[in-house]
């Protein structure tokens, strides 16, 4: 039998007074990513046959910032409650089947649980439900003595008894595509909010006979949405330890689950270890047995078996070979590529340079817009000179070069194969394989010089 095809519907109009901001609600992120977009994701893994996303308060922000081909767009001007976000989508919702009415504001609902709630509907109308022992806020669901599901009361409606209920609507639904518009033209505002709320229609469905069933989520966290920045903050916690506990399962070692931050995705190798306080943004790869030492930032990198990260690092846009030894507070910009073994040291800042196998630059250096070849050794405090104020240009150092301590190599500028400089030199001409090439000024003594001597006040 074939499954029955699904639209989705996602409720992303309001305002969000409570948030305190300029940016629409949906837009803030959770793990780096906009409420919405996590919403969008999830529906997408559902397969459905079309997506219709309901936008209003900074809608054309919105548009611009989750727009994607597979999205239809239709706007809700003025939002007079849910029932009327939804009746929004008819004219782009077409077809048999099911409609799945999601929030852009409530992001960590699993595809799993929106399975089981389109299965639960799938000859009728489904809910989902959750019970909370502070229901307060909610819609409550009121059922018979039987169990079966009478209508939804919003808690401003409610009476006194309804209000004592604990099962409590989440907003979600699975609605046929065959009832919708009949149902939400059938909708009042004569409620206490004075607004066409969606859940009536659970009324209007048990009135003509209709299945209503219901299902739950396997965890609360999975439908709480986000009206503040308190909500938004609790809601990143929960995000962050679903993420690590995860990665526990995975077989990556944590020093603390309550103290790291993915804004992306990690994968990750056998026998990784990930100290306190460090964050992952973007895609991030961790080959087997590397080490992250505490309070680093990764962002889009690759990291090879065997690599130990120190203290203090930042890297974006990186790839980094195996058995590389980085740290403390070294800094890889876009376009660094390391070789198997490199050690890059402290306050030693890499950008768009290659830099080749076993070697070395372990303090106080800038190496940007290089070629660097195998077993050199960059001296501490040396600099590539890549910028000339107008133009960028390239830096060449071929294998088995040292390069001594405090040294400008003025691009462009090629040191030849086993060539040693020494400290101190500003280099503005290619040096010759092989030798020694120094550009030191004369060294003087003056000995009737003084020391300067503070003046007392």
């Amino acid at each position: 039998m074939a499954e029955t095809p699904v639209q989705v519907v996602i409720l992303a109009a309001g305002q969000g007074k409570r948030m305190h901001s300029n940016l629409p609600k949906v837009l803030h992120p959770v793990a780096g990513k906009p409420l919405v977009r996590h919403v969008i994701d999830t529906a997408r893994s559902l397969a459905p046959a079309k997506i219709v996303v309901v936008y209003g308060h900074g809608g054309e922000v919105v548009r611009s910032t989750v727009d994607l081909p597979d999205i239809s767009w239709t706007r809700q001007e003025p939002q007079l409650g849910t029932g009327h976000a939804v009746a929004q989508a008819l004219p782009v919702l077409a077809g048999e089947g099911q409609i799945l009415v999601l929030y852009g504001d409530v992001p960590l609902t699993k595809a799993s649980t929106l399975k089981r709630l389109l299965h639960a509907g799938k000859d009728g109308l489904a809910i989902l439900t959750v019970e909370l022992a502070d229901p307060t806020g909610y819609g409550r669901i009121v059922r018979d003595a039987e169990g079966k599901v009478l209508c939804i009361v919003e808690e401003k409606d409610a009476t006194s008894e309804e209000r004592v209920i604990r099962e409590v609507n989440t907003g979600i639904m699975a609605i046929p595509s065959d009832r919708l518009a009949d149902w939400l033209s059938r909708l009042s505002n004569r409620n206490a909010q004075g607004e066409y709320y969606l859940t009536d229609i659970v009324a209007l469905a048990v009135s003509e006979g209709a299945s209503v069933r219901t299902a739950q989520p396997d965890a609360d966290w999975e439908v709480l949405g986000v009206n503040s920045k308190v909500q938004l903050a609790r809601l990143e916690r929960v995000h962050q330890r679903n993420l690590a506990a995860a990665m526990l399962v995975g077989g990556v070692r944590l020093a603390d689950p309550e103290r790291i931050d993915v804004r992306g995705e990690v994968n990750f190798g056998r026998d990784v270890f990930i100290d306190v306080g460090c964050v992952f943004e973007g895609q991030v790869d961790l080959g087997d047995a590397v080490e992250i030492g505490p309070y680093c930032v990764l962002k889009n990198v690759k990291v090879g078996a065997g690599t130990r990260v120190a203290a203090f690092c930042h890297f974006e846009e990186a790839l980094i070979g195996a058995d590389g030894v980085l740290g403390p507070y070294a800094r890889l910009r876009p376009g660094t590529e390391l070789g198997p073994e490199v050690h890059i040291g402290n306050f030693v800042e890499v950008k768009k340079s290659r830099i080749a196998a076993r070697s070395k630059a372990n303090h106080l250096a800038y190496i940007g817009d290089a070629e660097i070849g195998e077993r050199v050794n960059v001296g501490a405090g040396t600099i590539t000179c890549n910028y000339d104020g107008a133009n960028k240009f390239t830096t060449i150092i071929e294998d088995d070069v040292f390069i001594g301590s405090d040294t400008q190599l003025v691009a462009p500028v090629t040191v030849g194969r086993g060539a040693t400089l020494g400290a101190g030199t500003t280099l503005t001409k290619n040096a010759p394989a092989g030798a020694l090439t120094l550009s030191r000024a004369r060294q003087t003594t003056l000995t009737a010089w003084v020391r300067p001597q503070k003046v007392k006040k």
